[in-house]
């Protein structure tokens, strides 16, 4: 499932990347402009002789702006705050629960690598996190995920927007975690832990007895890591490329030689729009239309 779901992230990524170059929505402030810019929502074009000047990236000014929105879906709590109440559990519990994953994993490694350092403080420390991390986590997905899907089936608006689709992706995380959380509630004394499963995944131990609860809702989870990045649920993939290729890509492209020979490329294309006034025929290119007046048909 974990290489199923890696292969699948790496695919999708390559994809959206080599898509054609994207209308630049030209909107400023740009998060990574200078500092005393982004005040007044200003851009380098203020600059005299702009193209002839070096230009700077503020890393932290992104940083700034993508840490909210990617931990605490800051755009969502601005523009949509009902849905957000149903929103950010259900993303912040998945965030704890790939936390909690994490800790599990890193725990199993330092204890086959140092095993008197994890017997130390820092084994029950780490045990202690990622369980009250792994609980709230599985709470919160569980919680958000019914919160929306009762708001698609009962908002007249959103109705028209959702799919068969959408109703079995937010069942099948409830599913999913929702036997995880009760397979390792009532597990009973002898059933292996987080760490147990872990050392057995990452040694290929395939002699360790799951209860049914617990191994229905390690299947589920299985399945549903590989299934996410192969629907739409991969847009945190989709959601960089719409930031930093859409939104904030406003390099110059007399600086960039691809996006030039890209752009080259597309004039030629040519057009068969049905709008009149574009003047589409099926024989003319980018170029000619773009320098054809639509009112009279000459060139500019």
């Amino acid at each position: 499932s974990a290489l199923v779901f890696l292969s699948a992230c790496v695919i999708r990524a390559v994809r959206y990347a080599r898509m054609p170059v994207h209308l630049r929505w030209e909107l400023y402030p740009v998060p990574h402009e200078d500092a005393t810019r982004v005040k007044h929502g200003g851009s380098y074009f203020e600059t005299t002789d702009w193209w002839t000047q070096p230009t700077h990236f503020n890393l932290w000014g992104e940083l700034k702006v993508m840490v909210p929105e990617m931990l605490f879906l800051k755009g969502l709590w601005e523009f949509n705050r009902k849905m957000w109440f149903r929103s950010f559990p259900f993303h912040f519990g998945l965030y704890l629960l790939i936390g909690a994953s994490g800790l599990v994993t890193l725990r199993a490694l330092l204890s086959s690598a140092t095993p008197d350092v994890t017997l130390s403080g820092l084994g029950p420390g780490l045990h202690n996190l990622y369980t009250y991390t792994g609980l709230l986590g599985s709470v919160l997905c569980i919680l958000g995920a019914l919160g929306l899907l009762i708001r698609r089936l009962s908002d007249e608006e959103l109705k028209n927007y959702t799919t068969k689709g959408d109703v079995f992706n937010l069942l099948f995380f409830v599913v999913a975690i929702g036997l995880l959380l009760s397979g390792y509630a009532f597990k009973g004394p002898d059933s292996p832990g987080p760490m147990a499963l872990a050392h057995g995944l990452l040694t290929f131990d395939t002699s360790l007895r799951v209860p049914g609860i617990l191994a229905a809702g390690l299947f589920a989870g299985a399945l549903l890591v590989a299934y996410i990045p192969l629907t739409h649920m991969s847009h945190f993939i989709a959601k960089y490329f719409t930031y930093h290729s859409v939104r904030w890509d406003d390099v110059p492209s007399a600086k960039r030689a691809k996006i030039q020979a890209r752009i080259a490329e597309y004039l030629t294309y040519r057009l068969t729009w049905s709008a009149a006034h574009v003047g589409a025929d099926g024989l003319r290119n980018w170029s000619d239309i773009a320098m054809t007046n639509p009112t009279n048909g000459t060139k500019k």
